[in-house]
């Protein structure tokens, strides 16, 4: 029997909606095998994230994507306290200081924003953005506490996830860190908070290929990376730190020193003068460099 219906080409409409369910289809499938692939639920975070690393290698989710959920899950269990800048290395600014000085603390640090203090460095007043100090070499009329924003204060105990919450619906980008006594205990940035989640964040200042990791700051001094090489900086000092055993400066520190030394730390050694600028990760990122004027050996000391 001959069929009444004849079949007739897909209209372009009906392909179409034929691709979209199929795509549709797809993405169902890749979701509907996720699911079934972690359930039952995993009863603990440590079980979660070896489900996350078996994710992985069945190729259901990509690597980053793989550590930046095992960071925001690891993240749930640090505090404000865990990844603070301590009030001791702290660079801040005083309230009282000339306009040059103030200038001098920016321009060698190299932040966006200070915390500023009166009579004590606990004493935290307020917090200045760098770009609205130069508004007093404009109009020196200006009060300075007149460009003071709010400081923000948070206990050590403050969850991370917490306060990148607050950090978003606030637009703040900084903290005051407080103890359990209400003292200043250190800072704590957003970019601290994201790096704990996305890892290490570069910055203007960081290595770019084939660019130098030496440069030289306002004052003559030098900003040395952590990973320079040591016949890089025994070139730029004209000093014989030795390269028999460790090929990046910061490597050679740490062992002289036998730690690795932390933001604020200032020390000397074969004939130069350090100051720790950036430390993260167990590492240090940038020194600050002088020829130490009270060595006379050559030979260097520790302080």
């Amino acid at each position: 029997m001959s069929d009444p219906y004849p079949s007739r080409p897909p209209r372009a409409a009906d392909k179409h909606a034929n691709e979209r369910h199929g795509a549709h289809a797809d993405r169902r499938s890749l979701l509907d095998r996720f699911v079934e692939f972690i359930s039952p639920g995993p009863d603990s975070t440590d079980e979660l994230i070896e489900t996350l690393a078996d994710a992985e290698q069945r190729e259901l989710i990509e690597p980053q994507s793989r550590v930046m959920l095992e960071n925001i899950l690891r993240m749930a269990d640090l505090t404000a306290g865990d990844v603070m800048v301590a009030v001791k290395r702290m660079d801040l600014l005083d309230i009282d200081a000339a306009y040059e000085d103030l200038l001098a603390v920016v321009i060698d640090t190299g932040h966006s924003r200070f915390p500023v203090f009166e009579g004590g460095r606990e004493n935290i007043i307020g917090i200045l953005l760098a770009k609205d100090l130069l508004k007093l070499q404009r109009a020196p009329e200006l009060n300075l506490r007149t460009l003071l924003r709010p400081p923000i204060f948070v206990p050590e105990s403050k969850r991370l996830n917490e306060l990148l919450s607050d950090f978003r619906s606030n637009r703040n980008h900084l903290a005051i860190v407080i103890d359990e006594f209400g003292r200043t205990a250190g800072l704590v940035t957003i970019e601290d908070v994201l790096e704990e989640i996305v890892g290490e964040i570069e910055d203007e200042f960081d290595e770019k290929d084939g660019e130098s990791n030496i440069f030289t700051l306002a004052d003559g001094s030098q900003r040395v990376a952590g990973d320079a090489d040591i016949g890089a900086v025994n070139h730029a000092f004209d000093v014989n730190l030795s390269v028999d055993d460790f090929d990046t400066i910061g490597g050679y520190v740490a062992h002289e020193l036998g730690h690795v030394p932390r933001r604020g730390e200032v020390f000397a050694m074969g004939g130069l003068r350090f100051q720790v600028m950036l430390a993260r990760g167990g590492s240090v990122r940038w020194f600050k460099v002088t020829r130490d004027q009270d060595d006379r050996s050559g030979s260097g000391t520790r302080t």
